[in-house]
């Protein structure tokens, strides 16, 4: 198709292809004889997540930068609708916190009749620094160039520190205080490369399964063929409200900041059918004074490997967890299972 053809289809302005031209996002190619630009539908679904990303405001030159790893991946067009599908639903969380706090506005304006300056200053920074706290989280541990080495990675490290202690039995038992049935469904938040899905999968149960890593799902699908997955981040679950009977997560949380996890425990929430329940394994401290207790205690004994290991994730303060969980109203359990590995179990 020709350029004006495209505009149509797509509902832009023939300028507007033309720039994202100049930039270097598409790359028509071009009748010998006339020079025309012509369109393929490669091109079409390019173009469409080009407009997509923009319109969540991503850079020009983080869109590129996306595209062109894209390419180098061989990516199909698939994988250009579920990098569109995860960026509305990212827009969709952030539009339905806006319409949150404008009616937290108007409520208030009716009820007093006024709003005081500070409080609408206070809700809309409060707005502005979820935005931040969403935007803020960077890939530093490289999840797709790990990805088909992940499992032997979790597995073949048993001396020194080694966070993954028991890992298979971890799994197995957030699989037993989840207690699932065959007529439920379920969601591995942040599934990586799918054993804990597998796990659930292996007692009949329908699961479904995200995670930010295009890599990790390629692995995850490999276990579990025929399960739904899809990109998506924790700051914006790819799923409408109350889908799920269940929503569990294995050492995945610790690459959240403590702001962040709240975020993504609210989005957990989100997700979960009335009477829902969610358990949690992952890295953390019972409180500061137990991670402090711990810290000093590897550094006496010389293990700088092990602080720094720590350090460079974010382990959680289980007591903080527990209390944020409270706040969103589950009932909430929780004890430790290894060195590092704490289960918690909350329930609507």
């Amino acid at each position: 198709m020709q350029i004006k053809e495209m505009a149509e289809r797509l509902q832009i302005t023939a300028r507007a292809i033309r720039f994202y031209e100049e930039k270097g996002l598409i790359s028509p190619k071009k009748e010998k004889h006339s020079g025309y630009r012509l369109f393929t539908e490669a091109d079409v679904w390019r173009l469409q997540t080009v407009i997509t990303l923009r319109e969540v405001g991503m850079p020009i030159e983080d869109i590129r930068e996306l595209l062109q790893r894209l390419d180098e991946e061989e990516e199909s067009l698939l994988h250009y609708l579920e990098i569109q599908r995860s960026c509305m639903y990212d827009r969709w969380i952030e539009l339905s916190r806006v319409i949150q706090t404008t009616e937290q506005m108007i409520g208030r304006i009716k009820q007093q009749g006024r709003i005081d300056p500070a409080a609408l200053f206070e809700l809309a920074e409060g707005n502005k620094r979820l935005r931040q706290m969403r935007n803020n989280w960077v890939d530093r541990w490289n999840f797709n160039q790990i990805a088909d080495d992940y499992d032997a990675s979790i597995n073949g490290k048993k001396q020194g520190f080694y966070p993954y202690e028991n890992y298979e039995l971890v799994l197995r038992e957030v699989v037993t205080v989840t207690a699932p049935r065959r007529d439920e469904s379920g969601l591995d938040a942040g599934t990586g490369t799918g054993n804990l899905a597998k796990l659930f999968r292996e007692k009949g149960v329908r699961m479904s399964a995200f995670d930010q890593s295009p890599q990790m799902l390629k692995q995850c699908q490999k276990k579990n063929p025929g399960m739904e997955t899809k990109l998506g981040s924790f700051f914006a679950f790819p799923y409408f409200g109350g889908t799920f009977d269940f929503v569990v997560t294995s050492f995945a949380l610790h690459h959240l900041t403590d702001d962040q996890k709240t975020l993504a425990l609210a989005e957990c929430k989100r997700v979960l059918a009335p009477e829902g329940r969610l358990v949690i394994a992952d890295s953390m401290f019972v409180n500061e004074e137990h991670r402090a207790l711990h810290i000093r205690a590897l550094l006496q004994a010389g293990s700088t490997e092990a602080v720094a290991e720590i350090e460079d994730e974010y382990y959680a303060d289980r007591s903080k967890l527990v209390q944020h969980l409270q706040q969103l109203g589950f009932s909430v359990e929780a004890r430790q299972l290894t060195t590092y590995v704490h289960l918690i179990k909350a329930w609507l």
